[in-house]
């Protein structure tokens, strides 16, 4: 493996590291760190409040493109170019956002027997341990989601008419939401999904 292969994984790995430090430090804590952890917190109100609206909004335009192409297509008989490449951007979109809600929420598939049977120390751990494995693939997404839209840049999607980039951004710009909804759900756990699942 050659040098440029081995600098995201490192890149990534030295800021996961550095992430889950921070994250530990600035929840077990009062004073500075407190406000810090309510800077973080207000913060991620606000991205993953924009994130849901935003995935909300991809989903009502892959609908309203999907039920035109129902209609164009058995109505008038004449198929629209466009409305099968916008649904399929749309749906891209809608769930590359929709994963800062589900990792803010807790709702991603977990370890919960080992988190239902663990206490203290040890559960903190499996959470921050948790948190590296979220941060690590969220950054290698970033970094290549971000290589691949420079890429496509000058390519156009068929039907639409409109640079490949603007479907390829959901990949970096997801995984930002989603790194901050994980680092929030590290330091402020709203999911009771693991105290209650049988």
């Amino acid at each position: 493996m050659n040098a440029m292969n081995l600098l995201p994984l490192q890149v990534t790995g030295a800021a996961t590291l550095l992430t889950v430090a921070l994250a530990l430090w600035v929840g077990s804590g009062d004073g500075v760190r407190a406000g810090l952890r309510r800077a973080i917190l207000a913060a991620d109100r606000v991205t993953t409040g924009i994130a849901a609206i935003l995935a909300c909004i991809a989903m009502a335009v892959a609908v309203a493109a999907g039920l035109w192409q129902v209609v164009a297509r058995f109505a008038t008989e004449t198929p629209s170019v466009w409305s099968e490449a916008l649904v399929r951007t749309a749906l891209i979109w809608m769930a590359f956002l929709g994963v800062a809600v589900a990792l803010r929420a807790g709702a991603l598939v977990s370890i919960d027997v080992a988190h239902r049977f663990s206490r203290g120390a040890l559960r903190r751990a499996l959470e921050a341990a948790a948190l590296a494995g979220s941060l690590s693939m969220l950054g290698v997404m970033f970094w290549f989601g971000w290589i691949m839209a420079e890429r496509v840049q000058f390519q156009e999607m068929a039907g639409l008419e409109v640079s490949m980039s603007w479907g390829y951004a959901a990949i970096p710009l997801g995984a930002v939401f989603a790194m901050m909804g994980a680092v929030a759900h590290f330091l402020d756990r709203r999911s009771e999904e693991l105290e209650s699942a049988v």
